[in-house]
């Protein structure tokens, strides 16, 4: 039978293979943690190999993600279908084992990480959305959800702002089910980090209210699996163990050095690295013992089935809870009269005809959707009165309140986008969360991930341009909109009215394949009149919402608050007898995503004169009305002044509009 060093071995000599071969990669981290790594996979780890998306597997998380040989490693080792020539394929074009941990392509990968301190913010979503889940769904004695989420992490992503956000947070909240492994080897690309990090890092999380398990010998395994069994004894607040290593633990002329951080370690120092451990096999070997040592597979198994007994036992006693389980944590699906809910809602907005801001229109939505959607997990960045997130029903999350489903994030905007990330990876809920659209600066990095994730994130955004007003250029965005649209798998819906909002809200629950950023307004903004075919048609992300008899003269496309101008402006035209069409497209990515035929309807070639008005910066919109045509955007800073003043000093007034329009025909 292998021992523990060599089965820890096994992954050292996988990690510098596999950069070696690619000749790219990070061996260091990998060999750091081999020895943590053993003792949590085959000790403590709750997981099936043969089915990823166990509802009740641990979740683990490598946040420094360029360590990504070490989870490869891991899941081949433990019986995931990734192949020895997965290994082989590592950093290559389309291959299961990317340079970073990618979710969706590889089984076991439960979140993208690479960009320092998102992967320990994930994880903090994901003990949230544990938690928050057994508080829903378990009853006494029948314990569903009882899951732990573990976290690798290095003096990077300490180092990062985010995880400082996350972290403080989840003490607060007494996340019991996370623990986390700070690999504190003192290296980082730069050499050695006593220059620039110098923090007492376990103070600081005893600080947070974490439970911290101080100077654990990293490679010293009997050490780790105290540590780890203290950690799982610590139900009220989540745990740091910390752990020192030696990076590239093996390499003799390279460990503890950062020259075997990024780079592969040499066919010379790799020979030197054999011999050193003791590792007589070939490159990309692994003999049967080892395997044997490793093998998940009939544990996993054991584990789920255990589970699955006990989820047959709460389903007997408790049905509709178990029913409710079934659809949300399990299936994903949303509620089978949601599209009944959805559709009997936008109508009663529609025929309510309000005058109202957007963000209250997206509050209102909100109250009319949480009734059918109780895996609403909501939320705001520290601006709840002003994004108007919550609704009657919420129930705030706090370190006492497992079952709720509102959480205050406080001032953490990319924290907060971080941690949705991670609840929507956890599955149960679909978490939203607001703050003024200025602030999505602040988390933009997050919102990419979530993109490149394909997760179904909601991110609300309220006080949506110039029209705030007074708090001036610092919180007035104007080249936010035009930059969120650009995120690949990115739908960002402005709507117009509280219509629109409505039908934004419902597309955003229902594309279980990306992120949404919906942008509201803080000025009221008044309802736009529409027949039956216009309504279906908001959903196309683009509609005619007011024509004209016969081909039109000019054709006025605008989003959000401008609408209402463009509407006024083409009532004007219309009077001089000037043939106007008006085009409301709160979403640019879904009408792009139309068939060409729908586009040319909207959108007539042989009409080329064409304006477009949005308060934002303009280069986007030549795409809509060409070279020739006109857009009425914002193209600098704002100011601080009351709402209406500003839209008057720049440009956004009736008049402009209508004077744009006469110079194109």
């Amino acid at each position: 039978m292998s021992s523990r060093r060599e089965l820890a071995n096994a992954i050292r000599a996988l990690s510098m293979d596999a950069v070696q071969k690619a000749k790219s990669g990070h061996p260091g981290a990998p060999m750091g943690m081999a020895d943590i790594a053993e003792v949590l996979w085959n000790d403590h780890m709750k997981h099936n190999p043969a089915n990823p998306k166990w509802a009740d597997r641990d979740r683990f998380i490598l946040s420094n993600g360029h360590g990504s040989m070490l989870i490869y490693s891991l899941l081949h080792l433990t019986g995931y279908s990734l192949s020895m020539d997965d290994l082989k394929n590592f950093r290559q074009l389309h291959s299961k084992t990317p340079g970073h941990p990618e979710y969706g392509y590889t089984d076991g990968v439960e979140t993208t990480t690479g960009p320092l301190g998102q992967g320990i913010t994930n994880g903090v979503g994901m003990a949230l959305a544990e938690r928050t889940l057994a508080g829903q769904f378990n009853r006494p004695g029948h314990n569903v959800v009882d899951h732990h989420t573990y976290v690798f992490m290095g003096d990077g992503c300490m180092m990062e702002g985010i995880s400082h956000e996350a972290c403080a947070l989840a003490g607060t909240l007494g996340l019991g089910k996370l623990i986390a492994f700070w690999d504190d080897n003192g290296i980082s690309i730069d050499g050695h980090v006593d220059n620039w990090f110098t923090d007492d890092t376990p103070k600081r999380f005893e600080a947070y209210g974490w439970h911290v398990v101080r100077g654990v010998d990293g490679h010293d395994a009997e050490a780790i699996n105290k540590a780890i069994h203290e950690a799982k004894s610590v139900n009220d607040k989540p745990t740091l163990i910390c752990c020192k290593t030696v990076i590239g633990y093996g390499a003799p002329n390279l460990c503890g050095s950062h020259d075997c951080h990024g780079a592969p370690l040499g066919d010379d120092e790799i020979a030197a690295t054999r011999e050193n451990l003791g590792w007589k096999y070939e490159p990309f070997v692994i003999p049967d013992e080892v395997y044997q040592g490793w093998d998940a597979k009939a544990k996993g198994s054991d584990a789920e089935k255990h589970w699955s007994d006990k989820f047959a036992a709460y389903k007997k006693e408790h049905p509709e809870l178990a029913a409710e389980f079934e659809r949300r944590a399990i299936k994903g699906e949303l509620p089978a009269n949601w599209k009944q809910v959805a559709d009997d809602f936008i109508k009663a907005v529609n025929d309510k005809a309000e005058t109202i801001a957007s963000r209250k229109a997206s509050q209102n939505s909100i109250q009319g959707y949480s009734a059918a959607l109780p895996e609403f997990l909501g939320g705001s960045a520290d601006l709840t009165p002003s994004n108007l997130t919550n609704w009657k029903e919420a129930k705030a999350i706090t370190n006492t309140v497992a079952d709720g489903n509102y959480l205050s994030y406080g001032v953490r905007e990319f924290g907060m986008s971080a941690i949705m990330n991670g609840v929507s990876l956890h599955g149960g809920f679909i978490p939203f969360g607001g703050t003024f659209l200025m602030f999505s600066e602040y988390a933009r990095n997050a919102l990419r991930m979530a993109a490149l994730m394909k997760i179904r994130t909601i991110f609300v955004y309220t006080h949506d341009s110039i029209g705030l007003g007074e708090d001036g250029p610092t919180h007035q965005p104007v080249e936010q909109i035009a930059t969120l649209r650009m995120i690949p798998n990115m739908s960002l819906w402005r709507p117009c009215d509280a219509v629109e909002s409505a039908v934004a809200w419902r597309q955003a629950i229902e594309k279980k394949s990306g992120p949404s950023c919906l942008i509201f307004s803080r000025q009221n903004l008044a309802h736009m009149n529409r027949d039956a075919e216009q309504l279906a048609n908001i959903a196309r992300g683009a509609y005619v919402l007011k024509d004209c008899a016969g081909a039109p003269d000019a054709i006025i496309i605008a989003t959000g608050s401008e609408v209402e101008l463009a509407m006024k402006a083409a009532d004007e035209l219309s009077g001089t007898g000037k043939k106007i069409r008006v085009v409301s497209m709160p979403n640019t990515g879904a009408f792009d995503a139309q068939d060409a035929a729908y586009k040319e309807a909207v959108l007539p070639a042989a009409c080329t004169k064409r304006v477009a008005v949005e308060a934002g910066v303009t280069g986007a919109w030549y795409k809509y009305v060409g070279l020739n045509g006109k857009v009425i955007g914002l193209d600098r800073f704002g100011e601080s002044a009351p709402a209406g003043q500003l839209f008057k000093e720049f440009g956004f007034t009736v008049d402009n509009v209508v004077k744009a329009v006469e110079s194109l025909i």
